[in-house]
């Protein structure tokens, strides 16, 4: 047996995203136990899946777990993936793979928005904590945020955690702040659930700033990005994929990433 890891970034036109990314990336293989570790993307960017995954059996890969570089669980991580996956597997039958799971709920990530909101100023106070997630149509997007949130609120139980959604889901994330009145008295602190800086983050800081002209204490958290917490619920989740306890992550195509992610 020879094992491969293939780590699965969404890809960017932004080079520094990308960089980002692969660097993220190539900082978890160290940590991870495996003859081979490769790097590929779903769009945009290069080696494309199929190409990391041909690298991994010119290598000599026998096994290859193919775990998603994704905060949360929706369509690439259900179907996206899974169709470029079975496209390959069908040229390399007798290769073995088991596909992870997107971060999403998990006690490190969990950690992650804590320590942004702390780094912003949280001393334990009464507060108002906006967690924004970037939306989808997939339920399972508003699921994970709202799980996420949930978690957030056991740690921090004086806050007031609020999970919101920048498109195409509610509650949408300019109507949450609409409703924080300047009678809550209460510090606001806007938590971007994103893993990259780019235009979504500047329309947040834009949005902020709109809203501080009635609201005294309003602050904008980093995006959680490539935070330890977020490194450390990452290799968790590539681990899982390779050990594959009881077959949980055997890939047995896109139905079957759906239903068990």
């Amino acid at each position: 047996m020879k094992q491969a890891v293939l780590y699965v970034g969404h890809g960017s036109r932004v080079k520094e995203a990308q960089d980002k990314a692969i660097s993220f990336m190539k900082s978890c293989m160290p940590l991870v136990e495996a003859d081979i570790q490769e790097i590929c993307f779903l769009e945009l960017t290069d080696p494309s899946i199929e190409e990391g995954f041909e690298t991994c059996v010119k290598k000599g890969a026998t096994h290859i777990a193919i775990v998603p570089l994704l905060l949360l669980t929706a369509m690439h991580a259900k179907s996206d993936i899974p169709v470029e996956i079975e496209k390959v597997k069908k040229r390399f039958p007798q290769v073995q793979v088991t596909y992870g799971r997107p971060i999403g709920v998990n006690q490190e990530v969990t950690k992650s928005v804590v320590a942004r909101i702390e780094e912003a100023g949280y001393q334990g106070e009464k507060a108002k904590i906006v967690l924004i997630g970037r939306g989808s149509s997939d339920p399972d997007v508003k699921r994970d945020i709202f799980g996420i949130a949930d978690d957030v609120q056991r740690l921090l139980p004086h806050a007031d955690v609020l999970p919101c959604f920048i498109t195409a889901c509610g509650p949408n994330y300019r109507d949450v702040l609409m409703q924080i009145t300047v009678e809550d008295n209460t510090p606001v602190y806007i938590v971007p659930y994103l893993l990259f800086t780019g235009i979504l983050m500047k329309e947040i800081e834009s949005e902020a700033e709109q809203a501080s002209k009635r609201l005294p204490d309003i602050r904008v958290c980093r995006y959680i990005g490539f935070h330890p917490h977020v490194k450390a619920a990452y290799i968790e989740r590539v681990q899982e994929t390779i050990l594959n306890k009881e077959g949980a992550f055997h890939f047995q195509g896109e139905s079957h990433a759906a239903s068990s992610s």
